[in-house]
């Protein structure tokens, strides 16, 4: 597989993904991707990530899913998580960054060891998209229809071309790359 675990430290936008292009489901439900994958569907992506930034929606998810014993088994190194407002109770496990998406990028980056930098949420994959942060997109397309939820990218991000480069079936999941094509974009798009 291209790129994984080759210690390029690539910013890669990591999701999980229903066959109708849904993230997550109406209430920023998530439960559903586990029925379909644990850390073991493709363990080189697990190995090849130091380091995790996190949008506020998909931390509180995550700390719902975690409070109701939802165990990924996914350990993708130190968490950041972007947002306006830390919460006034902290979590040790995580630290909440307050700055520009850039300035988060590399703060995260750096603290990945070389390795790569996942970037989860909508939003915060949306903003680091269209700053041109973004070096690949990883999609686990899972086979299911949600109907409803929440888009792999919100309105506004724009046109952005890819390059597909790997294409991986494990069991029901398939799992597509993409390079993110820099060269030739406008500045801004």
């Amino acid at each position: 597989m291209d790129n994984v675990g080759s210690g390029a430290g690539k910013v890669v936008v990591n999701r999980a993904m229903s066959l109708d292009g849904f993230i997550a489901g109406p209430g920023h439900t998530m439960s559903w991707i586990f029925e379909y994958m644990t850390a073991e569907t493709f363990p080189d992506v697990m190995a090849a990530t130091g380091a995790m930034l996190i949008g506020r929606d998909t931390y509180e998810v995550g700390k719902r899913m975690a409070d109701q014993d939802t165990d990924t088994g996914y350990d993708g190194g130190a968490r950041f998580v972007l947002t306006h407002e830390p919460p006034e109770e902290p979590d040790p496990a995580v630290t909440f960054l307050t700055c520009d998406v850039e300035e988060a990028v590399a703060t995260a980056r750096g603290a990945a060891g070389g390795k790569n930098l996942e970037i989860l949420g909508a939003d915060v994959a949306a903003q680091c998209l269209r700053r041109g942060l973004v070096d690949e997109i990883l999609v686990y397309v899972l086979p299911l229809l949600l109907g409803d939820g929440v888009r792999f990218t919100p309105p506004g991000v724009g046109r952005i071309d890819l390059e597909p480069f790997s294409t991986i079936r494990s069991g029901a999941v398939t799992m597509l790359r993409f390079r993110v094509r820099k060269e030739g974009r406008p500045a801004g798009e």
